[in-house]
């Protein structure tokens, strides 16, 4: 019997992983081609001169020009917005964020074993925050970054998961200087129809620098405290006080998201409020 080389064995041996790295690779071949495609045309417009449709419509035409200035940079994301999936796996939620028809998409995916896929450039605006409002923002998919989490909303976050999510937060907030106080979820933004991301251990990343916490030690509230105020305050949308008392206490307190404020929700929500 004929003896093939061991290196040829070898070679042989290594063709199956191959193919099956470049299956894997091309697996998202066609949208990874649409997004080249779309990210293309936004080149376009950024590098049109003068910019298209951005002429003074109110003005003559010889009363208007355009100079480039030296002096500019892309717009940079001012927080983070964290999620839950509400699915049972990366790759389901990869895939609705590849059709078209679902409309939305979040910038990174932070699976269930840690691994992360990065879907959206950060400078370019993902649909993850939706109709949203915090502080005087309204628009938060334009000036946010959105980080989903692999996770149903009943289950408990995996500790790779959570590395990796502390990793990628420690990256993002360095790289684009972003106040700990803004890094917040979807339900503290959206209010009156997010919950996400529930049951999330929030004091364990606030505890790392990502996000603000109560102190150990609280203090008692003087009589003339408002809660409203303090929640609208801190960034809350206040226009329905319940659904923003639910989302503060489903961030802060966990244990009891009622919509009513005990004395014990006060002084974790004037202890807070001062830090603002």
């Amino acid at each position: 019997m004929r003896q093939i080389p061991l290196s040829k064995n070898i070679l042989l041996l290594s063709i199956p992983l191959f193919f099956l790295a470049a299956c894997s690779t091309n697996k998202y071949a066609a949208t990874n081609k649409i997004y080249k495609t779309q990210a293309k045309g936004f080149g376009d417009i950024l590098t049109a001169m003068p910019p298209v449709n951005q002429n003074i419509e109110t003005l003559p035409a010889d009363q208007q020009s355009f100079v480039g200035s030296v002096n500019f940079g892309i717009r940079k994301p001012n927080f983070i917005i964290i999620h839950h999936t509400a699915m049972t796996s990366t790759e389901g939620t990869i895939r609705a964020f590849t059709k078209k028809e679902t409309q939305t998409s979040a910038h990174y995916i932070v699976g269930r074993d840690g691994k992360v896929v990065q879907m959206v450039n950060d400078y370019l605006r993902a649909n993850h925050a939706g109709v949203a409002k915090w502080g005087n923002e309204y628009d938060l998919n334009s000036c946010s970054l959105g980080i989903e989490l692999d996770n149903n909303g009943n289950e408990p976050y995996s500790e790779a998961q959570m590395n990796s999510l502390i990793a990628l937060l420690t990256s993002l907030k360095k790289k684009y200087n972003i106040p700990t106080s803004n890094i917040i979820g979807h339900s503290d933004i959206a209010p009156k129809r997010k919950i996400d991301p529930n049951k999330f251990p929030w004091k364990q990343l606030a505890d790392r620098g990502f996000g603000l916490w109560y102190d150990a030690v609280l203090q008692i509230p003087p009589v003339e405290f408002d809660p409203a105020i303090a929640l609208r305050i801190i960034g809350y949308d206040v226009s329905n006080l319940p659904a923003a008392i639910v989302a503060f206490k489903r961030h802060f307190v966990q244990v009891d998201i009622t919509p009513v404020l005990t004395d014990g929700d006060k002084m974790i929500l004037y202890n807070l409020y001062q830090k603002y």
